[in-house]
């Protein structure tokens, strides 16, 4: 390559000076400016999130607790593990057994593990959009009201769970913003029955506190609710 910088050379000495000093910037190597790979992040970190979110469990809506604990790389990648369970029983289809009460309530619950992987699609300052998905092992049961009085359950149903979910962020302030996702919860490797019952769209909305970038505003004595850096 070293025969093109000296034409390119060439070509400015004929040119007028201010086309020269142009020409012989190009044809130096060491003077082309190179946009850096930086990092989405400038170090991984360790999150730590309480995941309610709704669903619609046989025409009823119904919350889902989670506790989140995972990494954030200083990719796009983000992966951890969470506990869910239901908050409630919600009412069930189920037949129940020979020892229930004469019209007594049943109610389905679950409650499972999950390891979770996501992906920052697009983002810029404000705005964020990624894809998560949500691989779990857990069980189902039916409470129900027996015969005599007291309560019962079935023997718990292994279950596996598989959830997608496309979720959005919004920063309002450099440690502060919202967030709302929507998804499909999957039950597998249970009866046909139970994943009619269990299946369905899952949703959230929620504002999220970003601890740590709160604590670096107020290491800085920095204004709370500055729109600086934002744009």
């Amino acid at each position: 390559m070293r025969w093109l910088y000296r034409l390119v050379w060439l070509i400015g000495a004929l040119l007028p000076m201010g086309a020269q000093a142009q020409a012989v910037g190009l044809a130096r190597p060491d003077s082309v400016v190179r946009r850096p790979n930086v990092a989405r992040l400038p170090h991984n970190r360790f999150v730590v999130q309480y995941d309610s979110r709704y669903s619609i469990l046989n025409h009823h809506l119904t919350t889902i607790n989670g506790l989140k604990l995972g990494l954030e790389f200083k990719s796009r990648f983000r992966t951890g593990a969470a506990i869910y369970f239901l908050s409630t029983g919600v009412p069930s289809r189920q037949a129940k057994p020979d020892n229930a009460a004469e019209d007594a309530d049943a109610e389905i619950r679950f409650r499972y593990l999950a390891a979770y992987a996501g992906y920052v699609l697009l983002e810029n300052r404000r705005w964020e959009l990624s894809a998560n998905l949500q691989v779990g092992l857990g069980s189902a049961f039916v409470l129900y009201a027996a015969d005599g009085g007291g309560s019962d359950q079935t023997p718990r149903e292994f279950m596996g769970i598989v959830e997608p979910t496309l979720a959005a962020q919004y920063r309002v302030f450099r440690w502060s913003g919202i967030g709302t996702g929507l998804g499909w919860r999957q039950p597998v490797f249970v009866p046909i029955a139970i994943q009619k019952e269990l299946n369905g769209p899952v949703f959230y909305l929620r504002a999220n506190l970003f601890l740590g970038d709160l604590i670096k505003v107020l290491k800085d004595k920095e204004p709370l609710f500055t729109q600086t850096n934002m744009r």
